[in-house]
């Protein structure tokens, strides 16, 4: 049996079962997370383009385009809130499939749970099947991915499972996802292609995620695809891609973000922090800063002068420089006020970053740095640093209220903060209603 129709058949069967406890909290926690980046990232250049361009081509329909006071049909809507949860890298990701499942699979059921009016455990349910699938299918490939080229199967999984879509038509929207799915090997299938640098496609994310719900669609409406696109022992390691599922809890096993800019990035600002607050070394005395990091990390683009907002979340040298002159804040959230700045370019300049082997060995199940600042003639040497928010030592949820508060103090007011916290607590208690109402009535500050 083609392994596009064994996942329609887990999808299927998962359908029926009831969550454990630990897989509940796991996707509460999940929402409130891609709920944080979602709100923070909501008036940055990329989300609003996508808003406009969404009023044209995707008129129409009644699901909220979060915190904008907008509307739109299925496809639009997870479009529009895709765009925001990832704008700032400030959402989820899972190291076995070294992409971002969250915002892809949550917007799309959270808004697919709304139009087919499920119950809260339905809608969680889904969210962990969209992991399930999404994660697997991503990890079982062969050559790195961006994210976009396999986060599709898992919104498919998650508006399967809501939508209650029969298990022939869902094969066939898990294939024609696939083959659907945005071309990005030039920025993702190995060293014989340009550094990644920074964009507002954002891995493709939002867009394959349009093209998976239309995928759903268009197989539920009859249109075939090709059963047999993950059957290729060229891309995927097959043994063992749809066995676990079900058994692998995915989602609990994914790690959150404490900064707004690319994973790789985090380990080396972590141990900078470190180092700039144990010693108390002062910025504008630092002669040079040395990176010791994986490869993983050097294949970012890595400027020390990005060319826009968003490349500077892929550069190590600059967002280096940006907390070392402003403090941790300056990454949470990132704003347009970061971006070209002359004296966080001369200290970036300063800068070197350069491979570790024994840290390269431990990527991608670790990513890890070591960070040494050379000033006024002396070097201090941070321990290997490991980025905050990993699996192994996950948030709780007063640590991601926090970072709620603190990811959104631009755009919200606190009357505002305490109310998305206040529904984000009704979901974990069991009611996502006044969750829902909360997207299409709170307005932040998209314009």
């Amino acid at each position: 049996m083609e392994i596009s129709r064994q996942l329609a058949g887990y999808v299927a069967a998962a359908g029926e079962q009831a969550l454990t406890d630990d897989l509940r909290e796991a996707a509460c926690r999940s929402v409130l997370d891609l709920v944080i980046a979602a709100a923070a990232g909501v008036a940055a250049s990329g989300p609003r383009a996508v808003r406009r361009v969404a009023r044209v081509t995707m008129a129409g329909g009644a699901l909220p385009v979060w915190f904008s006071g907008e509307t739109a049909g299925l496809a639009g809507a997870v479009w529009c809130n895709a765009s925001a949860a990832a704008a700032l890298d400030l959402d989820d990701g899972h190291r076995m499939a070294r992409g971002h499942p969250g915002a892809a699979i949550i917007p799309a059921a959270l808004a697919a749970a709304q139009e087919a009016g499920s119950t809260t455990q339905e809608l969680l349910r889904a969210i962990v099947v969209g992991y399930e699938v999404g994660v697997a299918v991503g990890a079982a490939r062969r050559f790195y991915a961006n994210t976009g080229m396999w986060s599709g199967h898992g919104v498919v999984a998650a508006l399967g499972a809501l939508r209650r879509t029969p298990p022939e038509a869902l094969a066939h929207a898990f294939a024609i996802a696939g083959m659907s799915a945005p071309n990005q090997l030039h920025a993702g299938a190995g060293p014989a292609f340009r550094a990644q640098e920074g964009s507002d496609v954002k891995e493709g994310i939002p867009w394959s995620s349009v093209t998976a719900v239309n995928a759903l669609l268009l197989a539920e409406a009859g249109h075939g695809g090709p059963l047999g696109l993950l059957d290729n022992d060229e891309h995927f390691r097959l043994e063992g891609l749809v066995a676990g599922l079900g058994r692998q809890n995915y989602i609990v096993r994914n790690y959150m973000k404490f900064h707004a800019c690319c994973r790789h990035v985090h380990a080396p600002v972590e141990a900078l922090l470190g180092l700039l607050a144990r010693h108390r070394i002062d910025p504008h005395r630092i002669e040079a800063i040395e990176v010791a990091t994986y490869g993983g990390a050097l294949r970012l683009a890595n400027r020390p002068r990005p060319q826009g907002f968003t490349d500077v979340q892929f550069s190590i040298p600059y967002c280096l420089a940006l907390v070392a002159i402003d403090g941790g804040d300056a990454l949470l959230p990132l704003t347009g006020d970061a971006v070209d700045r002359t004296d966080v370019a001369a200290l970036a300049d300063k800068v070197s970053l350069h491979l570790d082997p024994e840290l390269d060995a431990r990527f991608p199940a670790e990513t890890l740095s070591r960070v040494m600042i050379r000033s006024e003639g002396r070097g201090f040497v941070s321990p290997v640093t490991a980025p905050r928010g990993e699996a192994s030592a996950p948030p709780s949820w007063a640590d991601l209220e926090e970072k709620l508060q603190r990811a959104t103090r631009i755009v919200a007011t606190v009357a505002q903060q305490r109310r998305l916290l206040d529904a984000l607590g009704h979901l974990r208690d069991g009611n996502h209603a006044s969750l829902l109402q909360t997207f299409a009535s709170l307005t932040l500050d998209p314009a």
